[in-house]
């Protein structure tokens, strides 16, 4: 009987490890690759006001900062279309709003990262708000921000045009 017990307990493990491996999500920094590595430390301005949110069905790292554009070639249709600070903390389905980036807002890449899971690899921008006074969430992940199409040949990502702007430095 202990045998049975014992078998059932080592096969309830592995279905565990085999579930926990199934949503693991592997991080690189890439930064040091010479596609990347002229990204960190460029500044740039938010062209429009977006959400800082985190998906309820996955956590990040991060918070994602994104907005719901239709047309747009990113675009999180989970969010709302208008962007109003009566959202923040709403209860929505998919997503939790945690704070907005306003337009005007200026922030830095302080890394470029790879994130690998079962359904493939993604490129992604980690960046930092340089007017954080008073923010909870002064670092975010860009993903939804980002025109990935360049990857497909191997080009680093950019940001989108109409998200942000590159900053003119003095």
């Amino acid at each position: 009987m202990s045998k049975w017990v014992l078998a059932a307990a080592a096969a309830l493990l592995l279905a565990g490890f085999v579930y926990w491996q199934s949503r693991a999500v592997r991080v690189e920094y890439v930064n040091g690759l010479p596609q990347y590595n002229r990204l960190p430390g460029k500044e740039y301005i938010f062209e429009r006001d977006c959400y800082i949110f985190k998906f309820k069905a996955r956590d990040t790292t991060w918070p994602l900062v994104g907005a719901n554009v239709p047309g747009a070639p990113m675009s999180v249709p989970e969010l709302p279309a208008e962007v109003a600070p009566r959202y923040i903390g709403a209860e929505l389905p998919a997503v939790r709003i945690l704070d907005i980036a306003h337009t005007g807002d200026r922030f830095r890449i302080v890394s470029v990262r790879r994130d690998t899971d079962r359904h493939g690899s993604r490129i992604t921008f980690e960046i930092v708000l340089l007017n954080v006074d008073g923010r909870l969430y002064p670092r975010m992940d860009a993903y939804w921000i980002m025109d990935h199409s360049p990857e497909a040949r191997g080009a680093a990502p950019a940001l989108l045009p109409g998200y942000a702007a590159a900053r003119v430095m003095d």
